[in-house]
This record gives C-alpha cells, structure tokens and sequence, in this order.
C-alpha cells in the first residue's frame, strides 16, 4: 500500500464510525441524519444525480443480489460504479468499478477531494462534521461521477429511510429478505424494520421485492402504496426452480416477466437463487428506463458473479466453508442449505460473533447441530470474547468435551482441521463477517489490513 493510502485511511478513522462502536441511543435519533450527507453532497456539485442508479436495501442477501445486478450489466456492456459496504480485506472493496475494487492511488485521491468540502461543512452551524460511512457514500458517489459511469448499483449500509445512500434518485430499488437485525436502531419488529428499509422506496420509482415474511410484506405493501410506487413482488410474477446443485454451484431456471433464463450460478445455496431470481427482476425493470439487457447477457452475467464470504468453499478435504450469516434466520437458512450442498459426516463450528448481535439465538441453533465448536473472535472492536461464546454454548446444551476456544480465526481453523476427517467432515466458520474475512486471510494467504486504533483494547 502507498503512503497516501495509509495517510487516507488515517484521515478516515478519524472520523465517527458508527460500524465499529454499538448504538448508545434507541432507533435512529442523532446517529442517522440526511441532511448532513445532502449538504456536502451539495457543496461537491451534487455527484450523486446521476441516471441509472439501482438502490439497494434489506437484511440479507443484499451484497449478493447487489452483485448480480452489477455482473449482469457488466456482460451486458456498461460501464458499472458498485457501493457496498463493509468490506472483507480492504477498504477499497467498497467503492468497485467494473467489477474491480478502486485503486489504493484512487481511493486516496477521493478521500483527499472530499476533504475540503468535508472541513467546510464540519465548520457550518446548520451542518457539521460528515460520519466514516457518510465520508465513504460521498467518494463513491464522486467516483461514478468522475467516471460518468452507466450505471450505479449503491447498498444501503443501515436501514434504509435514514441511510445515507438515500440521497438517491433511483431508475429501480431492491429490497431483499427482510430479518430481526440492528433491531436497537430500526425497530424491534420484523414490520418495523421493514417499514424503515422500505423508506428507500421513491415516488413512481419501480420497487423489486423478494420473497419477505408476512409483516414484511404488510409494511413494503403500504409504503409502495404511499409512494404510487410499482412493485414486482419475486416469488409471484418471478419465480425460479432448482435443478443439479454441488459444491461447486447450481443449475436454475428462473421464469421471468419477459423471458425464461437457465442459468449456471457459482454462489451456493437456495437463497442465492431466490437473490438470482431479484436480480432479473431488476434489470427487467431497469430496460424500461432505457438500459437494454438482452438475454444472453443475464445468463453470463449470473455464471461468471463473485461474492466472497456467503457459503464460500475455501478448502476442500477437508471442506472448510465460511459464511457471514450474523442473524438467527441467516444461520438457520445457512444450516438447512449445508446438507444439500455440502453433505458430510461430522461438523465442526468455528463461530465468532459481535456482541451486539442476537447472539443466543444463533447459538442455539448452531449447538442443535455442530458435533463440535471452536470459539473465537475477529480483531473487530465489537467483538465477543471467546470465553464468553463458550460460556453461551455451555448453556445452550453443548458439552464441554465438544467445545474449544482459540484467541484467533486462523488459530481456530488450526484446531479444527487437526482433527477433521479429510473425506467425510466440514469446517463451518460462520457468525460474523468479520470473522469470515479473517478465515479467507488465514487460508487464502490474504494479507490483512489492520488498524492498531480499531483494535479491542486487549488486543492493542
């Protein structure tokens, strides 16, 4: 990495983050505020009016489906901005063109052209100093102005009403399976929830929805409504149909409003498929505001997109797979898919999670089926610590003489796999992200990007 990106990323901690500390107020009080993110957008010239924009909200699945619009439309021959958010490796994941992670140079170069107008807002009483996550949406929007790209595919990072991507005047928006998560600051209900990520939605603007529980689909219904708002409702006007699945992907058919596409998806998981199913969805709406994608172009598109850390298979004998399922249904949806895709004889757990995540409930669904579990934690500040992982284990019926704990993801994965059956068993290193990245570090020979003042204090 240069200099200038070491000095960029210094600049950048030293702004709040509300990513790496817990939420001190209930719901969105002070914490989210889009008047702060229009006024510095403003004073930049407004880079985030652009065409062609597709905003995307929900609980789960977003990044993936998020990342089959982006592939699709990259086969189809635009030039593509992609905005997500947090990233596994590097803080450069997030903001993507053409599919590729923006330079260390570039990234620098947009951290230091915000600045200016950063400082400038800090410094006015009707504004005030920009958040890391409002700094980032500023440089990605800035990005895809500079490069006047075709089209922009922006995940929300929080929410959705309150966001700061939901500046936006999107040609479509997506909203994917809505679940209980970051229920401090969105609400403590499914319905509630959902109605905030439903505040993406915009007037006229076609919605996508995904397949949603009830109240889900109760609370996007009246906000479409509200907004006169089209929705295409995925699992009734598109459907898809499973055929050969293995480790190394499926076969899909997906029906859509205008086509039929047999696809062959590198992502495993039903729950990728139904995210396949969106993302066709969502080109179709955006060819009626003029961005043609003709068949073929999905079918590549779908076969050749990367998104690392969902069910990703990092060895193989034996398997060791990790996936950044941080909910209880993310981990239930993640459990029932392994015996499909996965099959294999005994499973061990490597889970680690952030303590502000309903970490009971993935635990007791993890304990009801690992054969053994390895405790651990990321460097992320958030971070439970591994006695206590194990403590929650103990309780929830796992015996000792099955449970283990390491300081480290790379020193868990060790453990594991030193007494894995090389033919019949699987690594799981789930419960968080952060904890996924590190296990892609540790096998994928990924050097990390760490940052000292980020650490957990015993860690430092």
């Amino acid at each position: 990495m240069t200099k200038s990106y070491d000095d960029a990323i210094a600049r950048l901690l030293s702004l709040v983050d509300h990513e790496r500390a817990a939420p001190t107020e209930p719901r969105q009080k002070r914490i989210y505020d889009l008047r702060n993110i229009a006024r510095l957008l403003a004073r930049m010239g407004a880079p985030h009016r652009r065409p062609g924009i597709v905003h995307v909200a929900g609980t789960k699945g977003k990044g993936s489906t998020a990342a089959m619009i982006e592939s699709i439309l990259r086969a189809a021959g635009y030039s593509t901005g992609f905005y997500s958010s947090p990233h596994l490796h590097s803080f450069c994941e997030r903001i993507r063109r053409n599919g590729a992670p923006v330079s260390p140079e570039r990234f620098a170069a947009l951290t230091a052209s915000v600045w200016p107008h950063h400082v400038a807002n800090a410094a006015d009483p009707d504004a005030g100093p920009a958040t890391l996550f409002e700094y980032l949406t500023a440089m990605a929007f800035q990005c895809f102005a500079e490069d006047e790209t075709d089209v922009s595919i922006i995940e929300v990072g929080l929410g959705g009403r309150l966001d700061a991507t939901n500046v936006v005047a999107p040609a479509v928006s997506v909203i994917t399976p809505v679940s209980l998560d970051h229920i401090a600051i969105l609400g403590n209900t499914i319905g509630e929830i959902a109605a905030d990520k439903a505040g993406i939605i915009k007037p006229g603007v076609p919605v996508i929805v995904a397949p949603q529980f009830a109240d889900a689909r109760t609370a996007i219904q009246t906000a479409a409504a509200a907004q006169s708002a089209p929705a295409v409702w995925v699992g009734d006007a598109v459907t898809w149909e499973v055929g050969e699945v293995s480790a190394h992907g499926q076969n899909l058919a997906i029906y859509g409003q205008r086509d039929t596409y047999r696809v062959r998806l590198p992502l495993l998981g039903e729950f990728q498929c139904a995210n396949a199913a969106v993302a066709v969805a969502a080109v179709t709406a955006l060819a009626d505001a003029g961005y043609a994608v003709p068949r073929p172009a999905v079918i590549a598109g779908l076969a050749t997109v990367r998104w690392p850390g969902r069910l990703e298979v990092l060895r193989r004998r034996p398997t060791v797979v990790a996936d950044g399922a941080h909910n209880d249904h993310s981990v239930a949806t993640l459990l029932d898919t392994l015996p499909s895709y996965l099959p294999h004889r005994r499973l061990t757990v490597v889970a680690g999670f952030s303590r502000d995540k309903q970490v009971a409930a993935m635990v007791r669904l993890l304990a009801e089926r690992a054969d053994h579990v390895i405790a651990t934690r990321s460097r992320h500040p958030r971070s439970m610590r591994p006695a206590e992982i194990a403590d929650t284990f103990l309780a929830h019926g796992i015996a000792a003489d099955r449970l283990a704990f390491s300081p480290s993801v790379g020193d868990a994965i060790s453990a594991a796999l030193a007494t894995a059956d090389a033919a019949a068993d699987l690594v799981l290193v789930t419960g968080s992200l952060f904890v996924v990245a590190e296990a892609r570090e540790a096998m994928l020979g990924i050097p990390p990007e760490t940052y000292p003042d980020l650490l957990p204090p015993d860690l430092r």
